[in-house]
């Protein structure tokens, strides 16, 4: 009550209320949300990360500090957006390699400048591409391939809220008619990428357990697959590794 706002200062006031009443999101009025309690850049290019991420970051450091291999990691996250989960994970791990890739270009500046003013620009080198398009298939580049794809079915983004659907770029979230679209095709091309060993981590949503559990098995080339839940005790995570070679020697006579 004691300070009096500069005419400037109301006007931008009054306008952010204005933009508030009409639905847009905090986030992006004031083009910014904190993830992993760290302040990010966004804009209407990329989802505003969700708390619910958070809990893929907290099992990607898992499954990274019980690998018992010293050397430097390389990771991968498809559909990077803000660039959230990895500068998450390269904060906490600077040691290792990572790459992020986003078929949005605009995204894909929105992770940079987001590296960059956290002090991780050598540490993460970003990509406008789809999915696993840069990388050679077969060569197992990587130790871990983490996602939050699109994985709302496309019937149910009509349901969501309505500054989700007036705001929020739709292609980031529309997971097809079954919401499994994205998904299926990273279950089912990850472990060409991935060393042996390697893990896959994703985000799905609450109620997608079964047919995901089908779609992996049919795939056939992961082992120790897991679901974890998030802060909701919803279904949220699966992980899942890829399976070491294995070598048979036939016997002579």
């Amino acid at each position: 009550p004691e300070k009096e706002l500069t005419p400037r200062q109301t006007a931008h006031f009054s306008d952010s209320l204005q933009q508030r009443v009409r639905g847009r999101p905090v986030a992006y009025i004031t083009g910014e949300r904190e993830f992993w309690s760290l302040p990010l850049k966004v804009s209407e290019d990329v989802l505003i990360p969700r708390p619910e991420t958070e809990c893929l970051v907290e099992r990607a450091l898992a499954y990274l500090e019980t690998d018992t291999d010293s050397r430097r990691q390389r990771i991968l996250e498809l559909g990077t957006g803000s660039g959230a989960i990895l500068i998450a994970l390269a904060s906490e791990n600077a040691q290792h390699i990572y790459w992020g890739t986003d078929i949005s270009a605009a995204a894909v500046q929105i992770a940079q400048r987001n590296a960059v003013s956290h002090g991780l620009a050598t540490n993460i080198r970003f990509l406008v591409a789809d999915w696993f398009a840069p990388f050679a298939v077969s060569t197992d580049l990587f130790d871990m391939i983490i996602s939050n794809p699109p994985y709302i079915r496309q019937e149910d983004l009509k349901r969501l809220q309505p500054e989700i659907q007036a705001f929020e770029p739709l292609e980031a979230l529309n997971g097809s008619v079954d919401g499994l679209r994205c998904l299926r095709h990273i279950i089912q091309s990850a472990h060409l990428y991935l060393k042996p060993g390697g893990m896959l981590l994703l985000e799905m949503g609450h109620d997608q357990k079964a047919p995901l559990k089908q779609i992996i098995q049919r795939c056939d080339q992961y082992e120790d697959v897991a679901f974890y839940t998030d802060y909701s005790g919803y279904d949220r995570i699966v992980a899942m590794r890829k399976k070491a070679y294995r070598y048979f020697h036939a016997r002579s006579g």
